[in-house]
């Protein structure tokens, strides 16, 4: 992994990991506008909107000046195309944070969830100093705790029907990984 901390970006092997552009909204829009994603996260909307994305790019600059969260584009390495988005959330006082992401569905399949999940766990560990890295996925989800597994990461335990979306309860599984 190769972190650049005055351009915000990090580098991997088919992977450029960079912060949000205005730019973006009309990808993560037409990637988003998915039912699939909808039903396997917590907090994007469905239907999805071009001001749903300006509304959540919005912040994401100052979040990571502020360390906040750091939010990434998942981008192609050589053209710039726009697979999906990883963040990590940061809770100084206790030294770790939450994993989440996120890929279109037209790029499930590839690796790339993985691949940048296991960038962006360097960089809280390395960079930022992070004791632990938790992640959470809904049961239904099935394909996102195995990118968990992929990456190191260890269940801590199942929540039972903790949420509730679409008039379903569901239960929410607890990975995480300490420092190494």
């Amino acid at each position: 992994m190769a972190y650049s901390e005055e351009a915000r970006i990090i580098g991997i092997d088919r992977l450029l990991l960079r912060l949000f552009k205005e730019s973006d909204a009309p990808e993560v829009t037409r990637l988003c506008n998915n039912y699939n994603i909808y039903k396997n996260t917590l907090y994007l909307p469905y239907l999805y909107y071009k001001e749903d994305a300006l509304i959540w790019i919005k912040d994401h600059f100052e979040n990571f000046e502020e360390e906040r969260s750091f939010e990434f584009a998942i981008t192609d390495k050589l053209t710039g195309k726009l697979y999906g988005a990883i963040a990590l959330s940061n809770q100084s006082k206790f030294s770790n944070g939450e994993l989440a992401y996120w890929i279109g569905e037209e790029y499930w399949g590839n690796g790339y969830a993985t691949e940048a999940a296991e960038a962006v766990l360097e960089f809280a560990f390395a960079e930022k100093g992070y004791h632990k890295v938790f992640a959470r996925y809904f049961h239904t989800n099935p394909a996102s705790g195995r990118i968990m597994e992929k990456i190191g990461m260890k269940k801590e335990g199942t929540l039972k029907e903790h949420l509730k979306k679409d008039d379903e309860y569901i239960d929410l599984i607890f990975f995480r990984i300490l420092e190494q």
